[in-house]
């Protein structure tokens, strides 16, 4: 009775854990920390979106169970946004599948497709559940590089050949989290000639499809003539939107593996409630320009804590996509790896950040910075950040209660 559970036994301690109770000790103690860490978008849901809540709430019918794979309506809607954004056309009834957030859809679709010691290749850096829903299934991840790039397409064929058993899936998310790189349709192309020619299911995260700053529009891996054949996509109304407590995402795309997915969750849910689900197709079907307003939003912030960075002697790549920046360890701390230098930050800068290590390995040479707070409180970190990178003092070392 004192031993761990099998599968918890393949979950390790959670990275981000030790940032947030450094964070939580120096909000206690009354310290104006200014959360980078967490991507939780933190303006209000567009009021529309809310209207469309409010007044289907009042009728008492939407107060009984829904459909686990989403009202037809929404299934309806976002086929049409396929059509509309991607010219991809969608069956609604075969090839949708309406998912509490695109986090549940994913690791339920791992579930339903994966049996044990399987082998699943998945990109490192990626967002955590990319690699641990398929952990918890019982699978076993094999990294592959995150930058979609001739790189991790020679990657992905040695994989193929050295991997035993044979990888039965692949992960694919761009803009990704936590690099915001981008892929295009070419790339997007070998992927599927890739996963065609050795037989691999497809699993692309599509959650920040709508966040982008210059001309690289992000495609969709369904655009692809054939995709279907191989891949299913996830997105999410989180970010578009302003909806990550509303909990509506989708899977869409091979009619295989929707059904497997729906399958898996009508044993697991009833489906969102359904008032969300109406005020879901209100926003996918309703005046799109709040969503261009979130995107000038995020480039703005982008900008000030780019520039603002750079001018205190931080230099960080400037995201094309994503609401993240992705930031090397400057090479006065790199020593200190991604945890210790996120608490050492907190500590001296009263900053939060997300530590590189929590997303993978290879990872541990960045933080992941949220563009998750306003122009004014992204300059005051700025202005915090600069402070602590010109003391005048041996910062690199954190201390003992931070390390502990």
């Amino acid at each position: 009775m004192t031993e761990e559970f099998h599968r918890i036994r393949r979950l390790p301690p959670y990275v981000f854990a030790e940032v947030n109770a450094a964070k939580a000790r120096a909000r206690a103690e009354g310290q104006d920390i200014i959360d980078l860490g967490m991507g939780n978008p933190d303006s209000p849901t567009p009021p529309h979106i809310v209207a469309k809540l409010v007044e289907t709430v009042q009728d008492p019918r939407t107060h009984r169970y829904s459909t686990s794979k989403g009202i037809v309506g929404l299934r309806r809607a976002l086929a049409g946004y396929y059509r509309r954004r991607f010219d991809v056309a969608l069956d609604p009834e075969t090839e949708v599948i309406a998912t509490l957030g695109s986090k549940e859809g994913l690791a339920n679709l791992a579930s339903a497709i994966t049996s044990p010691g399987d082998t699943i290749l998945v990109p490192n850096p990626s967002y955590p559940i990319h690699q641990f829903g398929f952990i918890i299934a019982g699978a076993s991840v094999r990294s592959v590089p995150a930058k979609p790039d001739e790189e991790m397409l020679s990657a992905l064929d040695r994989a193929v050949r050295h991997s035993v058993p044979k990888p039965t899936a692949l992960i694919v998310n761009f803009p990704s989290n936590p690099t915001a790189w981008l892929a295009d349709l070419d790339f997007y192309r070998e992927i599927v000639a890739f996963a065609k020619r050795n037989e691999i299911w497809v699993l692309s995260d599509l959650a920040y499809a709508e966040i982008y700053f210059g001309e690289r529009v992000p495609p969709s891996i369904l655009q692809v003539a054939g995709a279907k054949d191989i891949a299913v996509e996830f997105t999410s109304m989180s970010k578009t939107y302003s909806m990550p407590g509303w909990r509506i995402g989708f899977a869409a795309g091979n009619q295989r593996l929707v059904e497997a997915l729906g399958r898996v969750k009508s044993y697991l849910d009833y489906g969102a409630f359904t008032p969300i689900q109406v005020a879901a197709v209100a926003a996918l079907n309703g005046p799109q320009e709040c969503v261009a307003e979130m995107r000038a939003l995020y480039k703005d912030r982008r900008d000030v804590l780019i520039r603002g960075l750079a001018q205190a002697g931080w230099d960080v790549p400037s995201p094309e996509g994503s609401m993240f920046a992705w930031a090397p360890i400057p090479p006065r701390f790199a020593h200190l790896g991604s945890v210790e230098f996120s608490k050492l930050l907190l500590q001296r800068a009263q900053v939060a950040v997300a530590p590189g290590l929590g997303f993978g390995e290879f990872g541990d040479t960045h933080v992941r910075i949220g563009l998750v707070e306003n122009t004014h409180r992204l300059r005051q970190a700025i202005r915090n950040i600069r402070a602590f990178l010109h003391a005048d003092s041996n910062l690199a070392e954190p201390s003992l209660a931070v390390a502990q």
